[in-house]
């Protein structure tokens, strides 16, 4: 599992470790701000089913090691603010593209063994929805640096599994949220500054929504991934997301009656470059072949 200690990969681990005991998990981790190793099941450290690797993905030579001793790899780690690209989008393309590619070239050099390949993409990739409810073949229009650094990503599995046959899936999650989210992400931000009495900013005039999807039910459906014949899906793109969008001013007024401080303020700041106004998944495929 690459990017095993982010925010949806810490939480597919820890369900590995707690759901199948007696398979061997390899965690790779760069640990950059989002990722902590505090995220992982303590009880793995000790545990001769559980190993963790500090590294990058971009490093080729310890990729190898670590996939030509595995049999299925799910592949999270990427560089995943919207925000933070836009200042700092050097960093997105270099591991998430290039990163991707190093896992890709592992996959191939070992596909005698490798039964899977789950690579996690994001429904970025789409920009805004151009239809009532996006299915897999939405046009793919990105409209941040990381939005196009996944979608780079995205396409070259696409190409590789095409070009290479590897046993690819590709997984388009719309937004997560829930445990062990770093707190730059909208609902832990939210949440936090009804901590602090401080008020809740949200871009533009708020209507920009979104499809959340709790992150428990993305790692139920990746467990219907693990599970299911390989034949089945390899191939397959899948998006997984509950076909509701919520606006970024309900969620701040929802977490502010959660949070049981209604007289918060909501103050607007300007619009965020390379905002997606509406983002509406359609899960149909998901649903029918994962139950």
């Amino acid at each position: 599992v690459t990017g095993g200690a982010g925010f949806i990969g810490s939480n597919f681990v820890r369900f590995l470790f707690k759901q199948y005991p007696k398979d061997k998990i390899i965690v790779l981790d760069a640990l950059t701000y989002a990722g902590s190793i505090n995220s992982l099941p303590q009880k793995g450290m000790n545990d001769e089913h559980f190993e963790f690797w500090y590294g990058n993905v971009k490093n080729g030579e310890l990729v190898d090691s670590l996939v030509c001793r595995s049999d299925i790899v799910f592949h999270f780690a990427a560089e995943s603010h919207v925000t933070r690209s836009i200042y700092d989008n050097l960093n997105f393309f270099e591991t998430d593209v290039i990163g991707t590619q190093v896992v890709a070239n592992s996959v191939l050099k070992y596909r005698d063994q490798i039964k899977l390949f789950v690579h996690i993409s994001t429904s970025e990739v789409y920009g805004t929805a151009v239809q009532e409810k996006m299915n897999e073949n939405h046009p793919l229009n990105p409209m941040s640096p990381y939005a196009a650094a996944k979608c780079g990503a995205d396409r070259l599995v696409y190409a590789y599994y095409q070009t290479y046959k590897i046993p690819a899936v590709i997984v388009r999650p719309f937004n997560n949220f829930g445990p062990y989210q770093h707190l730059e992400k909208l609902v832990p931000r939210f949440v936090t500054s009804c901590i602090l009495d401080e008020p809740l900013n949200v871009h533009g005039d708020g209507s920009a929504a979104r499809d959340w999807l709790y992150v428990d039910d993305h790692i139920r459906a990746l467990d219907r991934i693990l599970q299911s014949p390989p034949e089945k899906l390899i191939g397959k793109i899948l998006n997984l997301g509950v076909g509701e969008s919520r606006s970024i001013m309900e969620i701040a007024t929802t977490v502010k009656e959660l949070m049981g401080t209604p007289n918060i303020p909501i103050r607007m700041v300007d619009n965020r470059p390379g905002q997606v106004d509406r983002h509406t998944c359609d899960a149909g495929l998901a649903r029918k072949l994962l139950d």
